[in-house]
């Protein structure tokens, strides 16, 4: 028996550059330097890798055509949010979320990213080695990015 419907479904991006460095933004409503890769939640009846390219134009202002898919991970991710947030986060509602995550080249330049969007969500952003991306995420989610990274690590 599973418990997926105690999850938000959700959706990440891994977006790399031609140096193979990834995108990292510092999350606006944290008051520690929290940076992560875009995520976000799926619409109802939105195909996941769709709703990946959707995010990441809402986050970053980064278009579709400027990126290629390179890999999906080989399982969908979870983490739980903890206690403290976790009456705050979406009502209450969800346990945490379930993610379908996906590797994409960035096939534009710096000038293509504005995180100045409708509903910005980061402050700053920056482009990262990979391997570093669990100790810049909050620690609840510092496993799921290890795997993530593990994942595609063929690609990297």
């Amino acid at each position: 028996m599973s418990d997926d419907d105690l999850y938000r479904r959700g959706v990440g991006v891994m977006l790399i550059n031609h140096q193979k460095l990834a995108w990292v933004g510092r999350r606006i409503d944290n008051r520690d330097e929290a940076w992560q890769m875009p995520q976000g939640g799926l619409d109802e009846g939105e195909e996941p890798w769709a709703g990946a390219l959707r995010e990441l134009e809402e986050e970053t202002g980064i278009a579709p055509r400027l990126v290629e898919k390179l890999a999906d991970h080989p399982q969908q991710l979870r983490y739980d949010i903890p206690d403290a947030i976790a009456s705050s986060l979406w009502g209450g509602k969800w346990k945490g979320q379930l993610q379908d995550w996906f590797l994409a080249r960035f096939l534009g330049s710096d000038d293509d990213v504005d995180i100045v969007t409708e509903h910005p969500e980061f402050s700053h952003w920056q482009w990262v080695e990979p391997h570093l991306l669990p100790e810049l995420i909050v620690p609840f989610k510092r496993d799921m990015y290890r795997t993530i990274v593990e994942g595609f690590a063929d690609h990297l």
